[in-house]
């Protein structure tokens, strides 16, 4: 099953399930991934978390049931998972841009977010620089931090982990240091859900061999082969264009798999386009 077909099948489990307390694990598990790869590839194919989505969908059956019923809107809060009329409210006005109760005063219009449909994108015929690598068991150096990736939180926290670096020179320390066969920094993200729930750890780091200096730590990234495709047009824009057409174009068309392992950023250096570094089988 690809990764389109997979994704689709677990939105259709999420669509079967809205008014039941699904986690990640169950709909993970209709794709035959891990929670974290299908969090991270939903959210880079859509541009919304897993749990938006249903919040959104929820909401959205909500407003149509609030106005085509005479349901209590206690009984609608209970309903579509909320603990509190209160905390309905205020969700249903986040989305809505109006309380329950002045929509169905007022019979005015609401937000409604459709059931998603992932379909492979046919825009082929745009060339995409790619190559096929292998390489040995490396090790890497560098900073690392542990984020929560529930609702897109890693994302405000990656940024300021690189603005920390820059500010305080670990960036050009790293560049001093790297040794190994690939050149520049690297942002590396690490699963690390198996040992705590929805955590990811990520790394600003380079290749380096020797004895790991002092106040940085140390990271063994296994044998691998890899696709590498190098990122064309302004940062950070075109870096996220790039992850998309990989899922929704590349992974469709060619006859790999992803390995599951961490994934690679790469950042040669002045001059020099960032890759993105895939692991596949």
């Amino acid at each position: 099953m690809n990764w389109i077909n997979a994704l689709q099948v677990a939105i259709q489990y999420m669509e079967d399930h809205l008014l039941e307390n699904m986690t990640m694990e169950q709909i993970a598990a209709q794709a035959h991934i891990s929670p974290f790869h299908f969090q991270r590839t939903f959210a880079l194919l859509t541009d919304v978390t897993v749990a938006e989505y249903i919040r959104r969908r929820r909401l959205t059956l909500a407003a149509h049931e609030l106005l085509q019923s005479d349901h209590k809107i206690i009984d609608l809060a209970f309903k579509y998972g909320y603990d509190t009329p209160e905390s309905f409210s205020k969700a249903f006005r986040r989305q809505h841009g109006i309380a329950p109760s002045e929509a169905r005063k007022n019979s005015n219009a609401v937000q409604s977010y459709n059931r998603l449909v992932i379909q492979v994108s046919l825009k082929g015929a745009e060339p995409m620089k790619y190559k096929i690598v292998e390489y040995p068991e490396f090790t890497l150096v560098g900073v690392e931090q542990t984020f929560s990736y529930a609702d897109g939180e890693h994302l405000q926290g990656i940024g300021k982990m690189w603005q920390e670096a820059w500010t305080s020179g670990t960036e050009d320390r790293l560049f001093e240091l790297n040794n190994g066969d690939i050149p520049g920094l690297l942002g590396v993200v690490v699963d690390q859900s198996e040992i705590q729930e929805k955590q990811m750890q990520y790394w600003i780091a380079t290749t380096y061999d020797g004895e790991v200096p002092e106040g940085l730590s140390s990271f063994t990234m296994p044998a691998s082969k890899w696709s590498v495709f190098e990122v064309e047009g302004p940062m950070p824009e075109s870096m996220q264009l790039l992850w998309k057409r990989i899922i929704s174009e590349w992974f469709p068309s060619n006859p790999y798999e992803h390995a599951y392992m961490p994934e690679l950023e790469v950042y040669p250096g002045p001059n020099q386009p960032p890759q993105i570094w895939i692991p596949i089988k």
